[in-house]
């Protein structure tokens, strides 16, 4: 079933919606969770929380595109999750060390101004990304959007760990440099 279809199933509030969605992004959504949290019971429960979150938001949302709208809600769904779990331990994983590398490059949260700037953040991401040619901007989404691990990227894209490090570091410092150039403050 296509998305227009599984959208209209949405619409029309039918509960066909959540089995079609789950059946064809289910293994996409967990994977999601799962490379933030590391544990198959709260990944799971991110993935049920973000069906319940798209039949919550469809209608009156209508995505273009259901599976960025699906991982977009997971990813959100368990990056609180993982912030909730680790508030009182600190754990292993990529989450903590994928935000520590883009701190360096991305402005923080504590300004006030950071709400007004949201939108040219978020542009400027946008046009840096839309910039990058197509197998760099793959790698840096599966680093600071999906948080698959050095060594997991390393062995997909067929590249040594070291050159996978390296090619990171120089994106984070060509986005750096251009969020610097569009005036956004570090």
């Amino acid at each position: 079933m296509d998305d227009r279809q599984i959208i209209a199933l949405y619409n029309e509030r039918s509960e066909a919606a959540l089995s079609e969605t789950a059946k064809k992004y289910g293994r996409y959504c967990r994977t999601i969770a799962y490379n933030i949290l590391f544990n198959e019971e709260d990944s799971e429960e991110c993935v049920n929380d973000t069906w319940m979150r798209a039949w919550d938001s469809i209608p009156p949302q209508c995505p273009e595109r259901l599976s960025a709208f699906l991982g977009k809600i997971t990813r959100n769904l368990a990056l609180n999750r993982y912030k909730h779990n680790t508030r009182e331990k600190r754990g292993g994983g990529q989450t903590m060390l994928v935000l520590e590398e883009l701190a360096e490059c991305v402005p923080g949260a504590d300004s006030t101004e950071q709400a007004v700037e949201e939108t040219l953040l978020v542009e400027a991401l946008n046009g840096f990304l839309a910039e990058l040619p197509a197998e760099k901007r793959k790698l840096f989404l599966r680093r600071y959007w999906y948080l698959s691990s050095v060594k997991e990227i390393a062995t997909d894209f067929g590249l040594s760990e070291s050159n996978v490090k390296m090619t990171l570091l120089r994106l984070r410092s060509k986005l750096k440099q251009t969020l610097e150039k569009e005036g956004i403050i570090l």
